[in-house]
């Protein structure tokens, strides 16, 4: 796995502060939440995925550059 660089890590964590909601565009895996299920930004990690509480009760990372979400 290639760590994306701590300049992309810091901008993510910008865009996407804890509290954010966000709507799921795609998600690369066979226990993803729905496309377009809500949820609220816990945190964005060191590798620059996004930490989600998902408004269904999963709690799957939206994956930097593979999976999408979209602020709301």
């Amino acid at each position: 796995m290639m760590f994306p660089k701590q300049e992309i890590v810091k901008k993510i964590r910008k865009e996407y502060p804890k509290g954010t909601r966000v709507k799921l565009v795609k998600m690369d895996d066979f226990q993803a939440p729905p496309i377009g299920t809500l949820g609220t930004v816990i945190s964005v990690d060191d590798t620059a995925s996004i930490m989600v509480a998902w408004d269904n009760g999963s709690s799957l990372n939206v994956i930097y550059n593979v999976d999408k979400c979209i602020k709301i």
